[in-house]
C-alpha cells in the first residue's frame, strides 16, 4: 500500500464530511455538500478533477426535465442496472440530511444524459413509494440483489429523529436508532416490504454492506441504543421466486468491531477494508482483506500503510472509496490552515501499479460513517464518510470552468440572510423555499426609500402575483415601514408627445370667368 497526499485549489471548505461520490463512465462527481449550493453551481454536484495530485472542482448541471435536488448528507446511495451484466446503470439516492438539518425520505434516480469536453448533463428523477415506505433517515445502507434474473433493492440501518410525542425541550433534534427491519423494494412497482428478523436485534448505522448476487454481508456498524460496535457479521440472503421473496438472516463469526469503515474492491473477489473506529475515542489504522468466493465471506488481517504522524494523531478522519483499489483520505486542518474548515486529504493505494488496471464486477459496496460533525457531539462521532465509489482520473475539461469559492459572496453575513426588519424571521438554519420562484435562497426586493435598502418578500407579506408583477413592471417600491411616507411621491413616467406632420394648404379651385353676353346667353336658355 502507498500513500500520497492530494493539495485542494480553492475550494476545500467545501469538502467537508457527509458528502458523496458518484462515479459516471470513469469521472468522478461530488454531491452534498454542506450548506445550500451556491450561483457558481446551482445543482450542488460537481465534477472532480484530480490531476498532478491537485484537486479541482467542476460544476456540473442538470437537464429541464429533471426534478430538484437537494444537497443531501449521508445518504444511501448505490448503482441500479437493467441487469446483473448491463454497462448503463444509474443512481438511486434515498434518505440524507438536508441543510436545514431535515430528514429526507424521498427517492431520487441520478442518471447522465449527455456528456462533452466541458458539460456533463444528469437527469434526476423522484420515485413514489408505497406500502411499507422506510422512515426519514440517515447513516444507512441500500443494495441491489439479483436473484432467479429478478432484481429487488434492500435497505437496511440508519438514524432518525426521536418521535414528536417523545421529545423533550432539552432533546428536541436527539436521534435515535432505526428500527432493525430489512426493507425489499420494488422500484419497478414502487413497493416496499418490511421484514422483521430474530436475528436483527439492536439498530445498527454507519456500517459496511457488500453485495453479491442474491447475499448481503453486513459488517460491524455503530448502536445507539447500547453505544457499541457491533462485532456480528450478519449474512443476508434474498431469494426472489414468483410467488412471495423470502429473506433469510444468519449470524457469522469472524466480524470486526467497527464502524465507519471504507471498503475498495482490488480484484473480482477481493476487497480492502481501511479506516473507521474501534470507539469514540480510538480510530481503527489496522486493514483487512474481504475475500467472497463460492457464496462464502473470508476477512482476514493484511498489511497496513505506514500512516503519517498527522492521521495517527488526528481525532477523526474519514474517506471514501474512489475505484481501483484506491481511497481519498481526510482529516481536518484544526489551525495549521489559513481558510477555515480546510482538511488534508490523502490517496491511499491499495494494490500494486502492474495491477492498476479498470476491473468490471457486478459486486456493489455500500459504507456509511458517522453522521455528527466533530463539533456537534461530545465526544466526537464516528467520521463522515464520501459514500460510494469513484476513480481519480484526468478530465478533458477546460481548466476555465473550474469552480473557484472564492468568487462567491458570504452570503451568511451579507445578501440574503440579513435582518430585513423588525419581525423578520429568516434564518439561513430554519428557512425553506415559500415561493414557487425559490430554490435555495429567499426572494428579495428593493426599497425605494432614502438611499434603499432589501427586504425580504416573505416578511413583506407579498403574495407571489404582486412579487412577480413588482419584479417586472418599471415602479418603485416601498416597503411596509416606508410605504406611508413616501406614498404619491412615485414619478409618473414620462410620455413623450407625438409630433404631428404639418397639415397642407387647400388648394383653391380655378373659377372660369364668363362674359355678359355669354351670361344673358345663359339666362335666357334657362327660362324658355
Amino acid at each position: 500500500m502507498s500513500l500520497q497526499m492530494v493539495s485542494t485549489v480553492s475550494n476545500s471548505s467545501l469538502l467537508q464530511p457527509g458528502f458523496s461520490l458518484l462515479n459516471f463512465d470513469g469521472h468522478v462527481f461530488f454531491f452534498g455538500q454542506k450548506g445550500w449550493p451556491k450561483r457558481s453551481c446551482p445543482t450542488g454536484v460537481f465534477l472532480l478533477d484530480i490531476k498532478q495530485n491537485e484537486l479541482k472542482m467542476k460544476p456540473a448541471f442538470f437537464s429541464k426535465d429533471s426534478c430538484y435536488l437537494p444537497p443531501l448528507r449521508y445518504p444511501a446511495l448505490c448503482t441500479l442496472r437493467s441487469d446483473a451484466s448491463a454497462d448503463e446503470y444509474q443512481y438511486i439516492v434515498h434518505g440524507g440530511k438536508t441543510p436545514n438539518n431535515e430528514l429526507s425520505d424521498k427517492v431520487y434516480f441520478m442518471s447522465l444524459v449527455s456528456k462533452t469536453s466541458k458539460k456533463m448533463t444528469f437527469q434526476c428523477i423522484e420515485k413514489d413509494l408505497g406500502g411499507d415506505v422506510p422512515e426519514a433517515r440517515y447513516g444507512h445502507t441500500i443494495n441491489v440483489v439479483h436473484s432467479r434474473g429478478k432484481s429487488m433493492s434492500v435497505l437496511f440501518g440508519g438514524r432518525t429523529y426521536t418521535p414528536l410525542a417523545q421529545r423533550t425541550t432539552e432533546k428536541w433534534n436527539s436521534v435515535v436508532d432505526c428500527l432493525p427491519s430489512v426493507f425489499l423494494i420494488d422500484f419497478e412497482f414502487g413497493c416496499c416490504t418490511s421484514y422483521i428478523l430474530p436475528e436483527l436485534q439492536d439498530g445498527l448505522s454507519f456500517h459496511v454492506s457488500v453485495a453479491r448476487d442474491d447475499t448481503i454481508y453486513i459488517l460491524g456498524g455503530h448502536s445507539l441504543q447500547n453505544n457499541t460496535r457491533s462485532p456480528n457479521l450478519y449474512k443476508l440472503k434474498i431469494d426472489l421466486p414468483l410467488g412471495s421473496p423470502a429473506v433469510t438472516c444468519t449470524v457469522l463469526p469472524g466480524g470486526i468491531s467497527v464502524s465507519s469503515a471504507i471498503v475498495t474492491q482490488i480484484s473480482d473477489t477481493e476487497f480492502v477494508l481501511v479506516g473507521g473506529y474501534h470507539s469514540d475515542t480510538q480510530k481503527r489504522l489496522a486493514c483487512n482483506t474481504i475475500v467472497l468466493e463460492d457464496s462464502k465471506i473470508e476477512i482476514v488481517e493484511s498489511v497496513s500503510p505506514e500512516w503519517t504522524p498527522d492521521i495517527k494523531h488526528c481525532r477523526m478522519w474519514f474517506g471514501c472509496d474512489m475505484g481501483k483499489g484506491s481511497v481519498l483520505l481526510g482529516i481536518p486542518g484544526a489551525n495549521k490552515q489559513i481558510i477555515p474548515d480546510a482538511n488534508y486529504f490523502y490517496i491511499l493505494r491499495c494494490k500494486g501499479a502492474e495491477e492498476d488496471k479498470e476491473e468490471e464486477s457486478i459486486t456493489q459496496i455500500c459504507s456509511q460513517t458517522s453522521s455528527e460533525d466533530a463539533g456537534d457531539s461530545a465526544p466526537f462521532e464516528d467520521s463522515e464518510e464520501f459514500c460510494f465509489s469513484a476513480e481519480a482520473n484526468s478530465f478533458d475539461a477546460d481548466d476555465a470552468d473550474t469552480y473557484n469559492e472564492d468568487d462567491e459572496e458570504d452570503e451568511s453575513e451579507t445578501g440574503y440572510w440579513i435582518t430585513c426588519c423588525a419581525s423578520c424571521n429568516i434564518d439561513i438554519n430554519t428557512w425553506v423555499p415559500f415561493y414557487s420562484t425559490e430554490l435555495n435562497k429567499p426572494a428579495m426586493i428593493l426599497c425605494s426609500s432614502g438611499a434603499g435598502h432589501w427586504v425580504h418578500a416573505q416578511c413583506m407579506d407579498l403574495s407571489e402575483t404582486v412579487l412577480l408583477h413588482l419584479s417586472e413592471a418599471n415602479v418603485k417600491y416601498f416597503c411596509n415601514k416606508h410605504v406611508d411616507l413616501n406614498k404619491g411621491l412615485q414619478t409618473p413616467q414620462k410620455v413623450m408627445c407625438l409630433k404631428k406632420p404639418p397639415m397642407k394648404p387647400l388648394r383653391k379651385k380655378k373659377t372660369m370667368k364668363l362674359s355678359t353676353s355669354t351670361k344673358k346667353s345663359f339666362l335666357r336658355r334657362l327660362f324658355e
